[in-house]
């Protein structure tokens, strides 16, 4: 379209017409999300390719696990390609969130392979290098599996969502699923094969860095600690889960965060019956008004009704298109407050400032732009509009209520004709003919066509627009009988003004009133129609046969909250079934489930920290967090079972130590290349693009960094204490 607007310059220049190009151009904001996705995923990238240098100390080792990242991601893009999907920032979001998990099987297949052929070159008599990485990585192969398997089940949730959050996360969570599952394949087939060419082993294995070998000091004196006493461990732990639960009623809740598109859209509302010609110069003051704001480029008015259009407003209601100039996303809340302010200015009028997104998503869920909507049935409209003057009033006393409105107020002037049915009878009239005659003089009638060449002209009969224009002339309109006897309409009809509307609302048969309101950046947009619903129920008495029914964000966020719990639980059956097919005990399928409370203390703790709003990006990020940190819990306890049945060790206090420091390193870089992975994501929180993704990974971030914690020096112990491997008797090692 832009470049056939190009094409067509010369043409727009010769008529005298000048042409901006950018005015209302929903593209600008898509290019800026996609610059900063990719940014993001490339920022990752790097920081898992960083990490795997500074941990495994060797450039092959690194480059082997971190190929899994491109051959992973390549193959979910070829089955976007074949399925004809397109690439979006919720897609390329979806692999932002992946591109630190894609690595962890590799991580955990290398890790294990790596240390084998060390002991392997340090024994007596060493076997081929062939079967030492074959066995390596079968070693890990059921455990890798099962755990990405679950990781990827924890996703199904967010693909069976209904509706718009449905619309949202589809892309991303197919996009998550085939590069998880992607990284499965690679880590299975080429990471051993890379791993046989490439890695060269010496029987002097190489010294740790110092900090390295600090971190496993620590790590070894605290496992000692909880292993000394796993009872008072627990306890603390399960009150420190308490704790954070105990931040839940700080939390608000939100649908959808606030886009970043620097565009808004502003509607500005007059008297009903405003002329269109007053209306386009209104809108012309505001627009000046509104460009001598420093971060405003340009302004936009739509004012009038397209002859098929979509819109049915009246004359008295424009738009304004406000693009903003480059500039921090973190200062458009400030920008959209003093646009308010502006508009505020101009008396007589009511206003609605909404990004574009907002705007369509609002339309989307409930027919209405705002965000929360009360609509009003009954059967009479002039008790209905009482009604709703009560109730708007009530939410402009509101803390946090901006843009209050009733969507359809009385008071637009009409000319009604109320025809006489025994003036019709005694001049020889019919009813239809005349109501005929009054729609083509006024909104015309075609009465033939013209053809010029290859375009058709329709031929129209109707009054000239300074007729039309004139509300007196009404009465005079000649109407003929069809014997060639003529009569003024006020011989025929009661000519006279009244009040009306200019448009009639009904749903299901029933006359319908709405009042709407948008709440304040940074406001909790559930409490907010909680404390509304028990104000406007406290206020306002509803007059008999009228009822109200809340509809809105609020409405939707609870709705698909309350659809994603139920479908994770489903989920979580799934999970437990295939974790029973992997360890077949109900105590090691209990200790890989524990680590869920792990990671829901950090993730409550970091929403908390990052605002205290819980969207239904932050609960998708719950989800996901739960698969991710299960899969370290999986590790663990696959290798203490591993120790004790395929190596024949006693379950032991030592035994308990050596499983849980031979996983220290690949659990603590899988949980590091996971974070960093996410890290630039969650740092663009509200930037163009990362609006969604951004509380999501503040939620896995933060519990990935509880889960691995616990994990690493919490499992241990409960599985030394309650776990139950082998049957042999526990004997404290000295």
């Amino acid at each position: 379209m832009e470049e056939a607007l190009k094409n067509l310059q010369p043409l727009f220049e010769a008529e005298g017409i000048k042409v901006y190009p950018r005015l209302h151009r929903p593209a600008t904001f898509i290019e800026n999300a996609l610059t900063n996705v990719r940014h993001a995923l490339a920022l990752g990238g790097l920081f898992v390719g960083a990490v795997l240098l500074l941990f495994l100390r060797d450039w092959r080792t690194a480059l082997i696990s971190f190929l899994a990242i491109p051959l992973s991601l390549l193959a979910a893009l070829l089955i976007f390609q074949i399925f004809g999907a397109t690439l979006n920032t919720m897609t390329l979001g979806g692999f932002a969130v992946a591109i630190g998990v894609v690595v962890d099987d590799a991580i955990i297949d290398v890790e294990n392979i790596l240390r084998r052929l060390r002991e392997n070159a340090a024994s007596v008599s060493p076997r081929r290098a062939f079967d030492v990485v074959l066995e390596a990585s079968l070693e890990v192969r059921s455990a890798v599996v099962y755990a990405t398997f679950i990781v990827a089940v924890v996703f199904v949730p967010v693909l069976m969502m209904s509706g718009l959050q449905g619309r949202f996360f589809a892309p991303l969570g197919h996009a998550f699923i085939l590069a998880t599952m992607a990284s499965l394949l690679v880590a299975l087939t080429v990471t051993p094969a890379l791993c046989l060419l490439l890695l060269k082993v010496s029987a002097k294995e190489r010294r740790e860095p110092f900090w390295l070998r600090g971190l496993r000091a620590v790590h070894h004196r605290l496992l000692g600690l909880t292993c000394a006493h796993p009872v008072q461990s627990v306890v603390a732990a399960f009150v420190l889960l308490l704790a954070s639960l105990a931040t839940l009623p700080w939390f608000g809740a939100e649908l959808l965060p606030e886009f970043r598109e620097g565009h808004f859209v502003a509607q500005v509302n007059t008297l009903p019956g405003t002329a269109l010609p007053e209306m386009m110069r209104l809108g012309e003051r505001i627009s000046k008004h509104l460009l001598e704001h420093p971060r405003i480029a340009t302004v936009e008015q739509q004012a009038g009704r397209a002859e098929m259009g979509e819109d049915t407003w009246g004359p008295h209601r424009c738009e304004l298109h406000i693009e903003l100039k480059p500039g921090p996303a973190s200062e458009e809340a400030q920008v959209q407050k003093e646009i308010r302010e502006i508009l505020s200015s101009y008396p007589g009028t009511s206003n609605e400032v909404l990004t574009f997104l907002g705007d369509r998503i609002g339309e989307t869920l409930t027919g209405e732009t705002a965000q929360v909507v009360i609509h009003l049935f009954g059967n009479d409209f002039d008790v209905l509009d009482k009604a709703a003057e009560d109730v708007a009033a009530v939410l402009h006393g509101q803390s946090g209520a901006v843009d209050v409105q009733v969507k359809s107020p009385p008071g637009a002037p009409r000319i009604v004709a109320r025809l006489k049915p025994a003036a019709l009878l005694q001049h020889g009239y019919q009813a239809v003919n005349v109501l005929d005659a009054i729609q083509t003089a006024y909104q015309g009638t075609e009465v033939s066509q013209v053809f010029d060449g290859s375009r058709v002209v329709p031929v129209t009969v109707v009054l000239a627009p300074e007729v039309r224009a004139d509300p007196t002339s009404l009465g005079g309109l000649l109407i003929g009988n069809g014997t060639g006897k003529s009569l003024p309409l006020g011989e025929l009809a009661y000519v006279f003004t009244a009040p009306g509307r200019f448009s009639l609302f009904h749903d299901g048969s029933r006359r319908l009133q709405t009042v709407t309101c948008n709440v304040k950046e940074g406001v909790d947009i559930a409490s907010f129609v909680s404390s509304a619903k028990d104000a406007v129920g406290g206020k306002v008495k509803l007059p008999s046969g009228v009822y109200a029914e809340w509809s809105g964000e609020a409405e939707q966020q609870s709705a698909a909250q309350h659809e994603l719990l139920i479908q994770g639980g489903i989920a979580l059956a799934v999970i437990v079934m295939l974790l029973t097919l992997v360890f077949r005990r109900a105590g090691q399928v209990a200790l890989v489930l524990a680590n869920v409370p792990f990671a829901l203390v950090g993730g409550l703790l970091a929403a908390l920290a990052s605002g205290g709003l819980l969207s239904i990006g932050s609960l998708v990020g719950f989800v996901t967090l739960f698969g991710i940190s299960m899969r370290n819990s999986i590790m663990m306890v696959s290798h203490y079972e591993h120790l004790v049945e395929s190596e024949g060790c006693g379950w032991t206090l030592e035994t308990v130590k050596r499983g849980a420091e031979e996983r220290f390193l690949p659990i603590v870089m899988t949980a590091l290349v996971t974070a960093l992975g996410l890290l630039p994501l969650a740092m663009g929180k509200g930037e163009a693009g990362s609006e969604i993704e951004g509380p999501m990974a503040t939620v896995i971030l933060g519990g990935l960094i509880s889960s691995t914690v616990l994990n690493l020096i919490l499992l241990p112990a409960i599985s030394w204490r309650w776990g139950g491997f082998g049957k042999a008797e526990k004997v404290v090692a000295a």
